[in-house]
């Protein structure tokens, strides 16, 4: 019987400074994560708050539109094309005789030159 006390007493010591180790190691990993940005969970003692279901959509279209006024902004600007000019009979007939009047020139100079 005694055999089995000491056993069941080592066991337990063991037990305790496994514990004491895991509680050291738990301590460096939240001190890690905290230096690292990674926040760490921890439960809290207040009572979470409940927020019914028309309360909830009235929040997420809010947080909708404030997206939306954020996002409104950085969307491209449309310009549009300006428009477009015609131009008049008469203006087209002077611009064509202009240009057959270069042209004119063009060949005689070329014909004085050969």
């Amino acid at each position: 019987m005694s055999n089995l006390q000491n056993a069941l007493r080592e066991l337990r010591e063991k037990r305790q400074k496994a514990e004491i180790e895991i509680k050291k190691l738990d301590q460096i990993i939240s001190g890690i994560e905290s230096l690292n940005g990674i926040g760490v969970v921890h439960e809290s003692s207040r009572a979470t708050r409940i927020v019914s279901a028309a309360s909830r959509q009235k929040m997420a279209h809010a947080q909708k539109a404030r997206w939306a006024s954020i996002r409104k902004p950085s969307q491209p600007i449309l310009v549009s094309a300006p428009a477009k000019r015609t131009m008049s009979a008469s203006a087209r007939r002077k611009i064509a005789a202009a240009q057959k009047a270069r042209w004119a020139r063009v060949r005689a100079q070329e014909k004085k030159a050969a």
